[in-house]
């Protein structure tokens, strides 16, 4: 007789426990709070105006400084916790996060303030793709590693939404500061569960950290992303574009420094591969209508339909819940067929909501729009919680804090580059759609008219609604090919 050996069955990696889950939601809290910071002051500045009393440069920095610090160093220090640690730079992120914070509630100056921020900015820059990068270290399996990036896109997507809310209600009954002081709390809890719950991890490099790579890192990043901004905000200037000229000459230096070193902080062949540099791209391309449209969202509710800053805002949660629906329902589907065909099919859903709000006039009803905004939302946030999961589980574990850096840096640069094309396009269309004898400053943009007589209103109110159906039409457009490049790019890939 003989015996017929049976192999084995294959295993997977082994399934993560509750600590892992515990873990998650103890790292979700600060990302919640990171995220909020980047509109948080929407309805503060009126109060910070008033007491600090900053000029028109000073206030635009203590807006910005955040966010463009916060995009300059991403990359870095997703590149210094694969090195040093993920771990130590969160925890050291926390830290930093929760003085930088004091710091901002009890400044006495613009300029104390605008510091504040910045360091806020580098908190934040550690923390983001830190969180990301444990997430494919907590969680090998990939069905609950794709769970887990469905929860931090959500929870990344619902921060920036709920900031504005937060900080008006804030505003409303304490002092401006409280709207640093709320960070506190949770930044507290990480840095006193973090050692117990989080694993240290880090890749194999050895050797001394690239100093200069990082350098060149923040010389292309800031000035490019606060370039595009401005060209955005304030149309074509000498100053702004030669910034963004000079962050595309430094990137540059910084892609051919990371081809010849042994080991660069961004990993070029990585970007090459489809499954990663394809999930980049889609992602960059979500966050250019993403951001691109909330502008003119914003404006509409305001502006046009005459809702106050923390009314908009309130109506401005209500696509949240096509976010928290569609997002979980993606990554669903998206283990039982190729990620690539739901991509694409999130991107024709945010098309299909970009085209249902391209057709609205000023008789259009406000639940039409809110419901439109609803369906691009939740297929946006669909494609960018896939892209987001294919990206890192493309990502070698070594190497997770800096692909999921390069990730969100991408983001960043999405968003600007939302604001100046879909801006353009609107602006184009706004003033051609104004009457010839308008006075200059309502011709520009409809905060110019507002100020002018009701007849000049009116017709702002008009064009404006024609602008913001030319962006969304821009949108649909858009999506549409990110549908198509997703599926040429990324069918067949695996993360």
């Amino acid at each position: 007789m003989t015996l017929t050996a049976h192999p084995e069955p294959a295993t997977g990696p082994a399934p993560a426990g509750r600590r892992a889950w515990t873990t998650l939601g103890v790292l979700m809290l600060p990302l919640l709070l990171v995220s909020m910071d980047v509109s948080v002051l929407y309805f503060a500045i009126p109060s910070i105006s008033a007491d600090l009393r900053p000029g028109a440069t000073e206030q635009l920095w203590i807006l910005d400084s955040y966010g463009f610090v916060l995009a300059g160093l991403l990359v870095t220090m997703g590149a210094l916790g694969d090195r040093v640690g993920r771990r130590k730079v969160l925890l050291g992120g926390a830290a930093l996060f929760g003085v930088a914070s004091v710091a901002a509630a009890y400044a006495h100056s613009p300029g104390a303030l605008i510091g504040a921020r910045a360091l806020l900015g580098v908190a934040g820059a550690c923390l983001m793709p830190a969180t990301l990068a444990l997430i494919r270290v907590l969680f090998a399996d990939p069905a609950q590693r794709a769970k887990a990036i469905t929860l931090w896109t959500s929870v990344m997507a619902s921060g920036i939404a709920l900031g504005p809310v937060v900080s008006g209600a804030l505003v409303e009954h304490f002092w401006w500061g409280s709207v640093f002081l709320i960070n506190l709390p949770a930044m507290t809890l990480l840095l006193v569960l973090g050692p117990l719950l989080l694993p240290e991890s880090k890749g194999a490099v050895t050797g001394r950290f690239d100093v200069l790579s990082a350098a060149l890192s923040l010389g292309a990043l800031l000035p490019l992303i606060h370039g595009i901004k401005e060209l955005a905000k304030d149309g074509w200037a000498p100053l702004p574009a030669g910034a963004a000229a000079a962050g595309l000459l430094v990137g540059l230096l910084f892609l051919r420094r990371q081809a010849r070193l042994a080991h660069p902080m961004v990993d070029l062949a990585l970007l090459r591969n489809r499954a990663y540099g394809g999930s980049v791209l889609a992602n960059l391309l979500a966050m250019v209508a993403t951001v691109g449209f909330a502008v003119f969202l914003t404006q509409y509710l305001q502006s046009v339909l005459g809702q106050s800053p923390f009314e908009a805002a309130l109506w401005s949660l209500v696509p949240t819940v096509g976010v928290l629906a569609a997002a979980p329902a993606a990554a669903a589907l998206a283990q039982r067929t190729d990620r690539a065909y739901v991509m694409a099919g999130g991107f024709l859903v945010a098309a299909s909501g970009f085209a249902w709000l391209a057709g609205i006039d000023r008789a259009t009803p406000l639940w039409v729009v809110i419901a439109a905004s609803a369906v691009y939302a939740g297929g946006l946030v669909s494609a960018m919680t896939l892209a987001n999961e294919l990206a890192l589980g493309a990502a070698p574990p070594e190497r997770a804090g800096a692909a999921a850096a390069v990730l969100e840096s991408g983001a960043e640069l999405g968003g600007a580059l939302g604001m100046a094309l879909l801006g353009a396009l609107g602006a184009a269309v706004y003033t051609g759609a104004m009457p010839a004898d308008a006075p200059a400053a309502a011709r520009e943009t409809l905060g110019g008219a507002l100020t002018a007589g009701p007849e000049v209103i009116e017709a702002a109110r008009t064009a404006f609604v024609e602008a913001m159906g030319a962006a969304a039409t821009g949108a649909t457009l858009l999506m549409a090919t990110s549908a198509a490049l997703s599926l040429i790019l990324l069918r067949k890939t695996h993360a």
